[in-house]
This record gives structure tokens, sequence and C-alpha cells, in this order.
């Protein structure tokens, strides 16, 4: 059986709260409907997106996550500003970014896809960009020319817990169900 699955960093609600209110604050700024923002009960940080998956090679993945979870010690990112991919002028995802040890979630994102390779997973073919996700684009024309800028609050986050996430799209938007917890060594 195949199941849609990601490894992410989970966010605390404050964080999550907080990320709420500055899609609300952005969402003054379009047409209804223009953009559909993420709920923020649902926001996390993707470092992989892994797709269908067959529930077989599970066990090796989280095998592959508590490695690279294991050697690693928590760390501290904090909230950036707000961005857009591809770029500002049309944009199709709106975001917040991360700043701090950005060294280090690089390093860590390098890792798991390392650990990965050997199972048939090789790294993605774009450079990574920390970034979460408040909305993604649906109307194009509307948003052209938005000022994306927004008071976005330095709050801190610990990176201590890789989560394997299995994503079931439904008609109202994604169901998220944690599969596995890889959590960081505490004497690195």
């Amino acid at each position: 059986m195949n199941i849609r699955i990601f490894i992410a960093i989970h966010l605390p609600n404050k964080i999550k709260n907080a990320l709420g209110e500055v899609a609300m604050s952005l969402n003054d700024r379009v047409s209804r409907g223009a953009i559909r923002w993420v709920r923020p009960e649902q926001m996390h940080l993707t470092l992989r997106f892994l797709g269908d998956t067959d529930t077989g090679s599970l066990p090796a993945i989280q095998t592959a996550m508590d490695a690279v979870a294991a050697a690693n010690a928590p760390f501290e990112m904090r909230l950036g500003s707000v961005g857009s991919f591809p770029n500002p002028q049309r944009p199709r995802i709106i975001w917040v970014g991360l700043m701090g040890e950005e060294a280090r979630l690089s390093a860590l994102k390098k890792a798991l896809d390392e650990a990965l390779t050997p199972l048939g997973r090789p790294p993605e073919n774009k450079p990574f960009r920390a970034h979460l996700t408040l909305g993604r684009v649906k109307d194009e024309r509307s948003v052209a020319g938005i000022d994306w800028t927004a008071d976005v609050p330095p709050l801190a986050l610990t990176v201590s817990t890789l989560h394997l996430i299995e994503s079931e799209l439904r008609p109202n938007g994604p169901v998220y169900t944690e599969r596995h917890v890889s959590r960081f060594s505490v004497d690195q």
C-alpha cells in the first residue's frame, strides 16, 4: 500500500498562531479567494517531500531519520520576513523565512538527503530554501504588484525533532498523520 509522506519539523502553537496573524494581515491586501491560505494548525517546515511511498519502506526511512537525528544536537531558528516563490512580481507561494542557524539547518537537510539516497530517494533537483508556507496563489492577476512586507515577530523555533508525516489529500484540505518522530541527541 502506498501513502503520501514528507519529513518535517513541527512548529509550536505560538509560532503557528503568529503566522496565522501574518497571513490574516496579508489577506486584507488581496481580493477574496486570490490566495488559499494554509490553516495555522497545518503549518510546518518541510525538509523533504517523499510523495507516494510504499508502507513497506517506512522502517528504512525511519531508521535513516533516527540516524540523522542522533547525529545532531538541538538548535534554534527564528521567524524572518515574508517572501514569495518564484519572485515578488509573479508570486505562486507566499511564505515566511527562517533566520539564525541557517548553516545547521542546511547541514541537517543535506544529511537527510544523503541518508535517503541509498533508499532510492536521491536529493531533490532544486536548492533548499527554508520557508514556512502561508498561502498558495490562486489568481495571479489579482496579486500582481502587492507589497508583501509584513510585521513578523522574531519568535524562536527550537529544532530538536524530525517528523515523518502522512498527508491524505481531501476536498477540504490535507489531513496530516504523524507516522514517526526522531529526536535529536542532547549529548552532541
